[in-house]
């Protein structure tokens, strides 16, 4: 999973009030790998976090996407979808050649 994944993964959990371990969790990765993405989205304005205000905890915090990171994750789903066609559409290339060899082989075998 590159880095861009993995912020979709975490924007996609924004506005759950959570902790860092239950986020890293949830998204499979390393509480100190989701703070330094958390910490890196927050410099780019593309979340803000807000303490927990009935939290009698520290660390618990609900982040919130800004206007700037709806858009974000809106365009990075976006190139996710396109490189997964994409991916798809090569898979589907590869079928048509194997079929086509297939069909070839099976072909001069029976004559």
């Amino acid at each position: 999973m590159n880095q861009e994944e993995i912020e979709l993964e975490i924007l996609k959990n924004t506005g759950k009030v959570i902790s860092h371990k239950t986020l890293a969790e949830e998204v499979g990765y390393s509480v100190g790998k989701v703070n330094y993405v958390l910490r890196g989205l927050i410099e780019k304005g593309l979340i803000k976090a807000e303490r927990f205000i009935n939290s009698d905890k520290k660390l618990q915090y609900k982040y919130l996407l800004t206007e700037k990171g709806i858009k974000e994750k809106v365009d990075i789903t976006q190139r996710f979808i396109d490189r997964k066609k994409a991916e798809y559409d090569k898979l589907q290339a590869e079928m048509e050649l194997y079929k086509k060899q297939y069909n070839y082989a099976k072909e001069s075998v029976v004559k």
